[in-house]
């Protein structure tokens, strides 16, 4: 029998990366695809895949591809409120890889109709956790995340389940390392920092990213939410959280146990690896094609520890609670708006940190803290809220 599957955000790097790799699986069938605006390529990897059923959220694209679609077979949507009629029974898998706090909804509802769910969006994770594990709960589905730090952490623990009863006895966990390569910045002058122009952020030295992930990448603004993720997928003490610099992204996580032993997880800077892994496992005879070890890279690793002068965002763990709270949205929602600024040269790069951190010490966003997300429509109001609120504090700075 096919395993059926389904992509929220297919026309993306995570989206796309999942298609080429079950390309030639005759036991794979994609039942749903999904984008914001790029229907024409949706359209084309509908045909490619022999895909029936696309979502295209964006109305005016949604509206264009009603018009000049000509395959009889392909059902068009606009919402993912049409999961209900699309997935009449349980599915075996689905990725969501939506950017932003827009894959939130759609990861929700789409817990509800699979088996097992492959996270990729870091803001889901980060601002509604409790809401998906009492969802995953509810529902008998598996999580896996994506993030390379997160699958490793994942792998190292022999493949548990993040919603599982056999889940691994946090106890006998000493330390986690999560490594940054330190972006291309890690070696730069403090004083040329304020001189640093989007062309130069957006390029990171070991993966091919988006521009926004790749600026947060720079300011090391992704560890801090990745220490989150870490934190509330395997509910591991903050305290025993560590991020550290390894510059070629061959090692992705250390774990050091209560016995004595440490395990570290390698591989290529390829996302191939853990979206492969999500969707097959070692028990399966499928083979990912991949390099051979890096010797050289494994004889160099340079560990080292961060500059918190270079990368003052790194010290925003420390404001961490184990309470989960909407100071994670604002915390995500600020700085989504300010790395925006900056892409549009409206502010400095240093400018990105000061205002982040001068704005989540402010009354309102410390309140915050005490406040638990009840639902998704309590942190999307907040979300629009925190936008209007960043806008006001930077006009005023």
């Amino acid at each position: 029998m096919k395993k059926s599957i389904a992509i929220l955000g297919s026309t993306g790097s995570i989206g796309k990366t999942l298609l080429k790799i079950v390309k030639k699986d005759q036991n794979i069938k994609i039942i749903l695809l999904t984008a914001n605006k790029n229907y024409k390529e949706l359209f084309k990897l509908a045909k490619l895949y022999n895909v029936k059923n696309i979502i295209i959220t964006d109305l005016k694209s949604f509206n264009k591809a009603l018009l000049i679609n000509k395959n009889k077979n392909l059902n068009i949507y606009n919402n993912f409120k049409i999961f209900k009629k699309i997935f009449r029974n349980k599915i075996d898998y689905i990725m969501s890889s939506i950017v932003g706090l827009e894959g939130l909804y759609p990861t929700l509802e789409a817990i509800k109709y699979t088996s097992k769910i492959a996270i990729a969006n870091k803001e889901s994770l980060v601002c509604g956790w409790n809401l998906i594990e009492e969802e995953s709960k509810k529902h008998n589905t598996e999580i896996i995340p994506i993030d390379s730090e997160h699958f490793s952490v994942w792998s190292l623990l022999e493949y548990r389940s993040i919603i599982q009863k056999k889940s691994i006895n946090n106890k006998l966990i000493d330390e986690i390392y999560i490594t940054a390569s330190g972006g291309p910045f890690k070696n730069y002058d403090l004083n040329k920092f304020k001189y640093i122009k989007p062309s130069d952020a957006t390029k990171h030295p070991n993966w091919k990213m988006g521009k926004k992930i790749s600026v947060d990448s720079s300011t090391l603004m992704n560890k801090v939410f990745e220490v989150i993720e870490l934190q509330r997928l395997f509910k591991i003490d903050y305290k025993k959280i560590k991020v550290i610099i390894q510059p070629k992204s061959y090692v992705h996580a250390i774990i050091k146990f209560t016995d004595g032993t440490i395990k570290l997880l390698a591989h290529e800077p390829d996302m191939k690896v853990p979206i492969f892994n999500s969707i097959y496992n070692r028990k399966n005879i499928k083979k990912l094609k991949s390099k051979k070890i890096n010797f050289e890279i494994l004889n160099q690793l340079n560990f080292t520890n961060i500059d918190k002068k270079k990368f003052p965002l790194i010290e925003l763990i420390h404001k961490l609670k184990k309470k989960i709270s909407l100071f994670e949205t604002a915390l995500t929602v600020a700085n989504d708006e300010l790395v925006k600024l900056f892409l549009e040269n409206k502010i400095s790069y240093t400018d990105i940190s000061k205002i982040l951190i001068n704005f989540l010490n402010s009354k309102y966003v410390l309140s915050l803290n005490n406040k638990k997300p009840l639902n998704y429509m309590m942190i999307n109001s907040t979300k629009n809220l925190i936008r209007l609120k960043i806008k006001n504090h930077y006009n005023q700075t």
